[in-house]
């Protein structure tokens, strides 16, 4: 690729809220690429993340993929691990404080974490480092110094800040340390280039240039992403929301859950969690707005290539054959017998009550084997309200039709 090519592919899919501030990050990265060649050296080029939970979700990729991009124009990609700004808390995307979590806990998300970066990820040409290499030694006089670059006003404007203090719940003081910590984690790396979401702007537009220049070295160029939908394609993408995509699942459940994101929420998932460039995803979205791709077919190919990226291209095909034959050629039996759903049932409680499990335990472990589907979807969560209405099947020759109680 030429400079503009590059530019393009590695600002595909950012956001900024504001089109100076995307201009002025553009042209930073091109002025930058140019003078790194010039040296004969890559870009830095980082990511953080914060070991809260163990498992990942689609939504947690989209940063992991924007890294991948900078790999393969051959630039040097830190996955940063926060184990020490996890003991903080990012309040970035949250109304309530974060809880604190034990290093033991940490420790063992973190090592789940780098395993399933690497589906993305290349290996080989990842270094892992952890944040408590240097925030581990910052002293009482170091903070201090750190923390005169900020006013009280500016961390209390901050949306979420905001909208507790109106509600007079509580901010806590370690919590406006976050953004302080993250600025030192892109100057102890001397970073290039930070890639994050939309939700990062004060942490790193604001709080890392402006550590990075009060520290005396270039400030890092802000690559700030969209936010994921979820299945419901308006909502961010939550475990704790129910409408997230997990990464360790089967192929047949990942390319049955892309399939249930409604139309409207393709191109940003195109744009987002893809391999393709922009010119592909150009062509795509011409291909749908034009007639010449059916919107159906349009998130068929979506799902294998979203697919295909964590499974090969084999399991791939073999989620598309299997979601064409139960949905397409309609491969469930004509006679289906019906459930009438109750409020708050559980999705155990509904293998029981329904014959399909004879006791719970029985159930939890039909669940856990991932041999419940509903509507082709696997189900994860014995203890999880049941969704919604549909077809659940147990193995591959018990079904029934869940349907709501009448009132």
């Amino acid at each position: 690729m030429d400079i503009d090519e590059q530019v393009a592919y590695l600002m595909q899919g950012t956001e900024y809220g504001d089109e100076a501030l995307k201009q002025a990050m553009t042209d930073e990265l091109r002025q930058r690429i140019i003078e790194a060649q010039q040296e004969g050296r890559p870009l830095k080029v980082y990511c953080g993340y914060d070991p809260t939970k163990a498992d990942l979700h689609l939504g947690h990729t989209v940063t992991m993929r924007k890294l991948r991009q900078f790999q393969e124009l051959g630039h040097e990609v830190t996955f940063l691990i926060g184990n020490y700004t996890t003991l903080v808390g990012d309040p970035s995307d949250k109304e309530s404080l974060r809880p604190t979590l034990s290093q033991a806990e940490i420790e063992e998300n973190a090592r789940t974490y780098a395993e399933q970066a690497f589906h993305i990820l290349d290996p080989q040409k990842t270094i892992i480092r952890y944040n408590g290499e240097w925030l581990s030694k910052l002293t009482l006089v170091d903070m201090i110094r750190l923390a005169s670059n900020f006013t009280i006003q500016q961390l209390l404007t901050r949306e979420n800040f905001k909208l507790r203090w109106e509600r007079g719940d509580a901010v806590y003081l370690h919590e406006t340390f976050y953004a302080i910590l993250q600025g030192y984690d892109a100057y102890s790396m001397r970073s290039d280039v930070q890639v994050g979401g939309t939700d990062q702007m004060f942490n790193i537009v604001t709080a890392a240039r402006k550590i990075m220049t009060y520290m005396g070295v270039k400030p890092n160029i802000a690559i700030l992403l969209g936010i994921l939908p979820g299945t419901d394609g308006v909502v961010r993408m939550s475990k704790s929301l129910g409408n997230h995509i997990p990464i360790n699942t089967t192929g047949e459940d990942m390319y049955g859950k892309v399939m249930s994101v409604p139309d409207i929420a393709v191109p940003i998932y195109s744009r987002l969690v893809t391999r393709w460039t922009p010119s592909q995803i150009a062509m795509f979205e011409q291909d749908v707005k034009g007639g010449r791709l059916h919107p159906r077919d349009a998130k068929m190919k979506l799902a294998r290539e979203i697919t295909s990226t964590f499974y090969g291209e084999e399991e791939a095909a073999k989620a598309e054959e299997a979601f064409i034959r139960l949905f397409q050629q309609k491969d469930i039996p004509a006679e289906i017998p019906e459930f009438m759903l109750e409020e708050g049932q559980t999705i155990v409680d509904v293998l029981q009550k329904a014959g399909l499990a004879s006791t719970k335990s029985e159930g939890r472990r039909l669940i856990d084997q991932k041999g419940v589907r509903l509507d082709g979807q696997v189900l994860g969560d014995a203890s999880m309200k049941f969704p919604h209405p549909g077809v659940l099947q147990v193995g591959k020759r018990h079904f029934i039709r869940v349907v709501e109680k009448k009132q």
